[in-house]
């Protein structure tokens, strides 16, 4: 019985891990790509300049560090969009684009390296021109991620209030409702006393109090009884807003006086260091997170279950890995190609800034709109978020 003939002992290799530990494996695959892709911006200088065809690089040597992200970025994005391409509505586990997308791992490691290798290949040129189109990816990125978290707390909302759920989860309910805000409301107040310290911060001013300004129109129309969206809803995407707000002025660049907290200084020390670390996990794991919610973008309102279906949506996942793989090249660039961006920083400058401000902006009007829609498109069904 342990005994097996070479061509079972060769499928056997090729198909791997199983499904769902696949995806982990994809998730490393995507980590390992933001390491390199950081370790060519902070210390591949020299070894990038001796490349003759790189020397072109706007002329400048800094910014062959931020072209190198671009590059690398360019070789991960072209991996998962080859295995979008070749799993892209596998639906159930006998097709054979299953076993390619749960195994082959010699055969996709090989293709990796092949394509992290190849971009260093390509002209400056073609390189600035993927940049541009990684923009828009990287926003792409962010309106699914952002689809997904408002998924996600309509989800939890609903499950809590289930029939099922609603005596034992009541006390659950206030407490994360009231947590939420309480926490929304001290950390603005903090906000104001560290970002806005004089009247002359009138941008953060702005910011925050804009910020407010939305939570408040949310809550309210969350509580409206034709609504009924509830407290928990409301609270948990003002903590959401509130996050966006903070990052967005921690993303301003140092020389903005305004902001009187620590930020990242390029210097190494261990508060930028651990920043740094934080917000590369972030990358990873919020990737990860949105790629396996693709029934979030499920337009069908009843699936069928079988045993023979696919535990989640192979195109979409890969899809929004190489969206995800535009996105760490605009943070780790700070969304501007032709910026020279700092050691251990991730996500700074004005350009990072006003990304994250209009991406709380989008949160609160998809939040509202899911809330006011079906009064204004009666025709329509929104009985399932």
């Amino acid at each position: 019985m342990g005994i097996c003939s070479a061509d079972s002992c060769i499928c056997h290799s090729c198909v791997g891990p199983n499904r769902m530990v696949a995806r982990y494996v994809y998730g490393v695959i995507f980590l390992l790509t933001s390491v390199v892709a950081w370790m060519v911006r902070d210390y591949s200088h020299r070894a990038l300049d001796s490349l003759h065809y790189l020397s072109g690089c706007e002329g400048e040597f800094d910014c062959l560090g931020s072209e190198g992200v671009l590059r690398v970025s360019l070789g991960c994005f072209l991996f998962f969009f080859i295995m979008y391409l070749t799993t892209v509505r596998t639906s159930r586990t006998d097709d054979p684009r299953d076993a390619w997308h749960s195994g082959w791992w010699p055969v996709k490691s090989l293709l990796w390296v092949f394509l992290m290798v190849i971009p260093f290949f390509i002209p400056s040129s073609f390189i600035q021109i993927y940049g541009e189109i990684a923009r828009f990816g990287a926003g792409l990125f962010l309106i699914i991620q952002l689809i997904s978290i408002l998924n996600f707390v309509y989800w939890w909302n609903e499950s809590w209030l289930s029939d099922k759920n609603i005596r034992r989860c009541r006390v659950p309910i206030v407490s994360v409702s009231a947590f939420s805000i309480v926490t929304s409301i001290a950390v603005m107040v903090l906000m104001y006393i560290w970002f806005a310290p004089r009247p002359s911060c009138s941008l953060n001013i702005f910011f925050i109090t804009w910020t407010l300004i939305l939570i408040i129109i949310m809550t309210i129309i969350s509580l409206k009884p034709e609504v009924n969206a509830g407290l928990l809803t409301s609270g948990l995407m003002g903590l959401y807003l509130v996050f966006l707000c903070w990052s967005a002025i921690m993303s301003e660049p140092i020389s903005e006086t305004c902001n009187t907290r620590h930020r990242q200084t390029g210097k190494g020390d261990w508060l930028t260091i651990v920043s740094f670390l934080i917000a590369f996990g972030a990358i990873v794991m919020s990737t990860f997170s949105t790629g396996i919610d693709s029934k979030a973008f499920s337009f069908k309102t009843v699936e069928e279950e079988s045993e023979d279906k696919v535990p989640y949506g192979y195109g979409f996942f890969h899809f929004v890995f190489a969206m995800g793989a535009m996105y760490f090249a605009m943070l780790f660039v700070g969304w501007n190609l032709h910026q020279t961006t700092q050691e251990w920083s991730i996500d700074v400058g004005w350009a990072s800034t006003w990304v994250k401000i209009v991406n709380e902006w989008l949160a609160a009007a998809l939040y509202i709109w899911t809330m006011v829609g079906p009064f204004i498109l009666k025709d329509r069904d929104f009985s399932s978020h």
